[in-house]
């Protein structure tokens, strides 16, 4: 009985697997949530997300772009 061995290809790109994330979706996330979920793990309501407007959407896209790179 003998062994037969498989190789793994590896597969190099130069571009990442997952696009960037853009301002715009950041922005629909943010419009699209739920008032009146109670908050996660973070105790963040989404009325003080929201509440926040254009400065505060601004913020989180640069956490999540920072996060992504």
């Amino acid at each position: 009985m003998g062994f037969s061995y498989v190789s793994q290809t590896e597969i190099h790109t130069a571009e990442p697997l997952v696009p960037e994330p853009s301002a715009s979706k950041a922005e629909m996330a943010i419009k699209n949530l739920n008032r009146y979920k109670s908050p996660c793990i973070d105790k963040i309501p989404a009325e003080l997300i929201k509440a926040g407007g254009r400065m505060i959407c601004s913020q989180i896209y640069k956490l999540i772009n920072s996060i992504w790179k």
